[in-house]
């Protein structure tokens, strides 16, 4: 079964880092209440660089659960409470490895689909207090899930996470990231690439990008 453990959001605010103030809207905290979701983000939640995150396509981010022991093994003298990687939800039984681009899901009333995954920034660093978080982040193959809202509404700590469409193309959450660090090496992953490029519900951003890698391949 599926569901939400942790429902965390926080609104930005300043830092300092290497001498300079730094808005970030990383940091979350837990809140045990029904919020409201809405295209851009949940009641009491913000980004602080919309040129990087947030906006439609990222309004949502998720988090597994189960995910937090690795991290533990690698931080073992960081404490790692729900919201730490900046997650609106910390869920449990959802895997960036079984997830595809595009799938749909209900989680209390709202409705959400499958984006990509999340590629960390700096801010990762400073919430982590080290910057070896973010190679170590994408290479992990833990990178999260972020979903665009598809009909706004409410959710909590709880709630049920139900499949309500699998997207046809089967491309996997984890497969962006593959794609994203490695070149393509066989026809194989050249066809993946061929048809990730193509993906409805990817952002054009990506989707660009793997077009780039497609044009440039030696396959």
């Amino acid at each position: 079964m599926m569901n939400v453990i942790s429902v965390n959001i926080g609104l930005p605010r300043d830092v300092s880092f290497n001498n300079q103030t730094i808005t970030t809207g990383i940091f979350k905290t837990s809140i045990n209440k029904k919020l409201k979701v809405t295209k851009l983000n949940l009641e009491g939640d913000a980004q602080a660089d919309l040129s990087v995150h947030g906006g439609f396509d990222k309004a949502v981010y998720a988090y597994p659960v189960e995910h937090y022991p690795y991290w533990k093994k690698v931080f073992p003298d960081k404490k790692l409470s729900h919201g730490m990687f900046g997650e609106n939800l910390t869920t449990q039984g959802l895997f960036e490895d079984s997830v595809n681009i595009g799938d749909v899901y209900e989680i209390g009333t709202t409705r959400l689909i499958v984006t990509q995954p999340r590629m960390p920034c700096y801010k990762l660093g400073i919430k982590f207090g080290r910057m070896d978080i973010i190679e170590k982040f994408i290479h992990s193959k833990k990178p999260g899930i972020y979903f665009r809202v598809l009909r706004e509404g409410e959710l909590e700590a709880g709630n049920e996470i139900r499949l309500i469409k699998s997207d046809v193309n089967k491309v996997k959450v984890n497969d962006i990231v593959w794609l994203y660090v490695n070149e393509p090496m066989n026809s194989n992953e050249k066809k993946l690439l061929e048809k990730t490029a193509k993906l409805k519900y990817l952002p054009t951003g990506w989707k660009t990008h793997f077009q780039n890698k497609l044009n440039n391949s030696n396959l």
